[in-house]
């Protein structure tokens, strides 16, 4: 494949984008370490989910267009989609940190629940029930306006929200075990990941942010 052409915006917003993931990573790498918790019980179908979820962004990052900006010459367009997609890239880190730092100890990679897990519904979690996946989507999203052609962005994001819905079945359904009523109520009320723009509006104005 040809080499990514860009010019001074586009070589801006690829830069930026790239820092980005250097920042997601440090998240996980540089994250504080918490005590060990007693394990009470996973379950490993979530590894597909982790898997599918992994392929999305080998896709993005491996298959890219050409010219970084796709369409005719535009400067007024050209700004735009770098600023969305470095916005969007910012933004989604700094939803993964708040969402880690709500969750504590409870945080992990795999589909488990630990003895005397308490569910979270605080910050981001108010808004969606999973905010780190959604900011993982973000990022993806926002890596693919800048650098993967068209048709590869489309397959990551179908490829990507599979994975998404098995990882989400598998931990929804440990805390439904673990929790009952208690996770059932809170998702009557909030979503398990596209967010409800008039209902996080309302929680905003309500006071019901992070605590």
């Amino acid at each position: 494949m040809q080499p990514l052409h860009t010019d001074g915006i586009g070589f801006t917003a690829l830069i930026l984008i790239f820092l980005c993931w250097i920042i997601f990573a440090l998240l996980f790498v540089l994250r504080k370490k918490l005590p060990k918790a007693e394990e009470a019980k996973r379950v490993s179908i979530a590894k597909w989910g982790i898997f599918l979820q992994g392929c999305g962004f080998a896709l993005v990052g491996s298959v890219h267009r050409a010219y970084w900006w796709p369409f005719s010459a535009s400067t007024t367009g050209e700004i735009a989609l770098a600023a969305v997609a470095v916005l969007m890239a910012f933004a989604s880190n700094l939803w993964c940190l708040r969402a880690i730092q709500v969750l504590g100890k409870q945080w992990t990679y795999e589909a488990r629940v630990i003895k005397g897990h308490e569910l979270i519904t605080s910050g981001p979690y108010s808004v969606v029930r999973n905010p780190i996946y959604l900011g993982m989507f973000g990022l993806m999203v926002a890596t693919g306006l800048v650098f993967t052609t068209w048709w590869a962005l489309l397959i990551a994001i179908v490829i990507f929200l599979i994975g998404n819905q098995i990882r989400i079945r598998a931990e929804e359904q440990l805390l439904r075990e673990s929790l009952g009523s208690q996770f059932d109520d809170y998702a009557g009320r909030v979503p398990a990941f596209f967010p409800r723009l008039l209902q996080w509006r309302a929680s905003e104005s309500a006071g019901l942010g992070d605590k």
